[in-house]
């Protein structure tokens, strides 16, 4: 295989990977921080104290993140016809990839929400401030540099997960790799996978602490 033919297929996977990662990031994020917060406000002493409900969000999310990755790829095919039409290919990868991703990310997010000081809710909650005040004033803004940076290590898994995704066809790096490194004997497209991903994920690590350190002003 010529080095412009590797290039070429190198090109269109690693957009293929970034357009899986990107978009189910994204959506993990919409969902997965709402979810968070649900666990933290809805938790023993929170400002919305609901026990059944946080008992039955922390089981869904348990339950999801208990089953290994592969798995989940498999057992949602007839989720991903039905929302995409298709089982393979780099969307229909979008659909396990985010189902797996929301409560990962839920969890990141909860913990971070969790580390705000108490006395400033019980400060905002002395001057009047309702529900929505102290999520919106208190709780987000405070947790801000954790959330971005338990978003940056989703997007970094979420970078293996889609390599993951091409052993059931679902493009990417990860599909390369797997057709053209493992199956047919290419090292040279293997190893240009490997380095393209670690320099991937460096990069996209690198760009989350920068963004951390400008939020976080402690």
């Amino acid at each position: 295989m010529t080095t412009d033919i590797i290039l070429g297929l190198l090109w269109r996977s690693f957009w293929e990977t970034i357009w899986m990662t990107g978009a189910s990031g994204l959506i993990s994020l919409v969902i997965g921080l709402p979810l968070g917060l649900a666990l933290v406000i809805t938790g023993r002493d929170g400002i919305a104290e609901q026990l059944t409900v946080n008992r039955v969000l922390a089981a869904l999310v348990n339950g999801f993140r208990a089953v290994p990755f592969i798995i989940l790829l498999i057992a949602l095919i007839p989720l991903t016809r039905l929302i995409v039409g298709t089982a393979l290919g780099t969307t229909a990868a979008i659909v396990p990839l985010t189902i797996a991703a929301i409560p990962y990310y839920a969890r990141i997010a909860e913990v971070s929400l969790r580390e705000v000081d108490r006395g400033l809710i019980d400060a905002v909650r002395a001057m009047g401030g309702n529900r929505w005040t102290i999520i919106r004033e208190v709780l987000v803004p405070e947790a801000l540099p954790g959330i971005v940076a338990g978003f940056t290590v989703t997007l970094v898994t979420l970078i293996g997960a889609s390599a993951m995704a091409g052993t059931i066809g679902g493009g990417g790096l990860g599909d390369l790799a797997i057709r053209y490194g493992y199956q047919r004997f290419e090292t040279g497209v293997m190893i240009a996978v490997v380095i393209v991903l670690i320099i991937l994920v460096c990069g996209m690590q690198w760009l989350g602490d920068r963004f951390v350190a400008k939020l976080d002003h402690r």
